[in-house]
């Protein structure tokens, strides 16, 4: 299919990409610029800011998703139909385990659906879960790269300003959940319900009983711990993509 998609405004014509990076903030994907060589800029739609580069000679496509299962499930359902077979989430996260720092990676291997997208979809009974191959990338790079990460389950929700919240971030918390984003379900669930390879990888910008919005508002800043997460997720995600592609051109 040629045609334009209606909301990333992307077609097979424009990039023959099988791998893509999916951060949440559209300035993110500038970052992801600098680690990429042949870059094209593919402009901005709405939430989708697109552009793709070669990272050792895989092409690789960067969009952003914006905030939230709704625009995600969007932003995969359209990657689809142009041809991306594989997807890593390089996104954001608050840590529901004291354990976590700031900086820290979290590899989520299965999200709780705490969400209304994925509801959409399909029942409550089918699970959001990452693909093994890509999770097992994303490990083994880690500990290459040397860098902290922790990998477990997170929980991925629609507000963070419902009046439970603390109420429910210690509920999930007392059951071992990792972190909270918003977005790594509806990745999950849609891109297993299409046949799409996903997997997550997040930035810790709040710690545990830390404060949200002074948390986000120093990540916003560029504060030390959270630009060097920011850059670990995004060369740990373009390594275990490369890995990826050796292992299918062996």
């Amino acid at each position: 299919m040629n045609l334009i998609q209606p909301h990333i405004r992307l077609s097979r014509e424009m990039t023959h990409a099988r791998y893509a990076l999916l951060p949440g903030d559209p300035k993110r994907v500038e970052h992801v610029a600098q680690f990429l060589e042949q870059v094209e800029d593919f402009g901005m739609h709405r939430e989708y800011r697109a552009l793709r580069g070669w990272f050792k000679g895989v092409e690789v496509l960067v969009i952003s998703t914006g905030m939230g299962g709704p625009s995600t499930a969007i932003a995969v359902e359209e990657l689809n139909q142009i041809g991306v077979t594989h997807l890593i989430r390089i996104g954001s996260c608050g840590a529901m385990q004291s354990h976590i720092h700031l900086g820290d990676l979290v590899i989520a291997t299965a999200a709780v659906r705490d969400e209304g997208t994925t509801k959409a979809y399909i029942t409550s009974s089918y699970p959001a879960c990452a693909d093994s191959g890509l999770t097992h990338n994303l490990m083994l790079q880690a500990r290459q790269l040397q860098y902290v990460s922790h990998c477990g389950y997170i929980r991925s929700h629609d507000s963070f300003y419902t009046d439970k919240e603390d109420e429910i971030s210690q509920y999930w918390a007392a059951k071992g959940i990792l972190a909270a984003d918003m977005e790594t379900a509806a990745l999950m669930v849609v891109g297993a319900l299409r046949n799409m390879r996903v997997a997550s990888v997040l930035n810790v910008v709040v710690e545990h009983n830390g404060n949200l919005e002074q948390g986000i508002n120093d990540y916003q800043r560029q504060k030390p711990s959270s630009q060097q997460g920011e850059s670990h997720e995004i060369l740990l995600a373009l390594e275990a993509l490369y890995q990826d592609s050796l292992e299918n051109r062996a």
